[in-house]
């Protein structure tokens, strides 16, 4: 595979912060698990094993959780939408408010929104969806094909989720559903986090499965406003005892807010740039993420188009259907693992050639549309 990589070793864009595997935090609630299984057509996602990769990254087992196909619907955002409304509209019927259809609003890169909506069109419900500049037209006609009013914004993530957010207040029957937090806007999105614990406990799962109990010793996962990245550090930082893996975030260099408030200390806001990694362009991070990623999270990485556009191509080869978001993960190993410092940062993570890396691919192709093979011509 590594005929494939990058062949202009580059100084990285990263973070490694010895200290995080000492901190811990609540788990989340078992229920998620039981409400998932219990779905029509739900089933684990496959963890595949790729030798090939563990071979050039000089480590002992490398596992990919391939997210193509989640709840008919090819990204893991189904589990974070379908539990939050679940729990808005249980609310809601407790509480003694109407009992007709609700619209459930919310802000978009593509893959929540159309989990949103799906959710939304077989619950009877209805639902608005803000889509921002660059992504993909394919992917917001699969919003619209989902019954939903979209609104396109001239403008980038930050802004639709200003707009939504304002749509969701204009209406007594409307509720914003978004996948980023702020200040007196927790408890929906909290909800979101919470469905998307599912995927850390199949992981779980299919290794010792697959004769490994010990778990992995890293986990690579790719970020945008750090909701899914917030799942992954609470269940890998909530267990009392016994190992706890490297935890790395991935993002696009043109959306990189961890990377840049990790640095800092301190939350802070980037201005986003295009991306073929449409799902990760996001330049806040969620209020209630930030402090998991702050004390949770071992190493964060930004990476190229090219990085994504390479890595996902070395996975299809390998039988992992994988968009430019999906495939960060790997890109961002590649990167943190390679180049000057590789070694050292190595060491730093505690990854030796025995040590097991799980990759989260977040999403399929078809979640993302891009020009497969474009990166590859003479004149890139």
């Amino acid at each position: 595979m590594t005929e494939n990589a990058p062949s202009s070793p580059r100084t990285p864009q990263c973070l490694v912060r010895p200290g995080a595997r000492t901190w811990r935090c609540a788990p989340a609630p078992a229920a998620v698990r039981d409400f998932h299984a219990a779905l029509p057509g739900h089933s684990p996602t496959p963890l595949t094993e790729l030798p090939r990769l563990a071979a050039e990254l000089g480590v002992g087992r490398v596992f990919v959780k391939d997210e193509s196909s989640r709840l008919g619907l090819s990204a893991f955002k189904a589990l974070g939408a379908s539990w939050a409304v679940h729990r808005v509209l249980a609310e809601r019927a407790a509480s003694g408010e109407e009992p007709g259809p609700v619209t459930l609003v919310t802000a978009t890169d593509g893959n929540h929104g159309r989990a949103v909506a799906r959710t939304a069109r077989l619950l009877g419900q209805h639902a608005h969806i803000f889509v921002p500049q660059g992504v993909h037209p394919r992917a917001v006609a699969a919003i619209a094909a989902e019954r939903a009013t979209v609104t396109e914004v001239a403008g980038a993530y930050d802004e639709a989720v200003r707009l939504a957010a304002e749509a969701a207040t204009a209406r007594p029957d409307a509720v914003l559903v978004q996948d980023t937090a702020w200040a007196g806007y927790e408890r929906i999105p909290g909800w979101i986090v919470e469905g998307y614990s599912t995927l850390c406990a199949e992981i779980d799962e299919q290794l010792t499965e697959g004769g490994h109990v010990a778990g992995p010793d890293l986990v690579a996962v790719p970020v945008g406003v750090g909701s899914l990245a917030q799942a992954v550090v609470t269940h890998y930082r909530s267990r009392p005892s016994g190992r706890a893996p490297a935890l790395l975030s991935v993002e696009p260099e043109a959306a990189d807010c961890v990377l840049e408030s990790l640095g800092l200390g301190e939350p802070v806001s980037v201005s986003t740039g295009e991306t073929a990694m449409a799902g990760l362009n996001c330049g806040t991070p969620s209020s209630i993420a930030w402090p998991f990623l702050r004390d949770g999270l071992d190493a964060a990485v930004a990476v190229t188009d090219l990085d994504s556009a390479v890595a996902a191509d070395d996975l299809a080869a390998l039988g992992i259907s994988s968009g430019p978001c999906g495939a960060a993960s790997l890109a961002g190993l590649r990167v943190v693992l390679g180049g000057e410092g590789g070694e050292e940062r190595r060491t730093t993570l505690g990854l030796d050639a025995s040590s097991v890396v799980v990759l989260l691919s977040t999403e399929g192709p078809a979640a993302n549309p891009r020009a497969t093979g474009d990166h590859r011509r003479g004149d890139e």
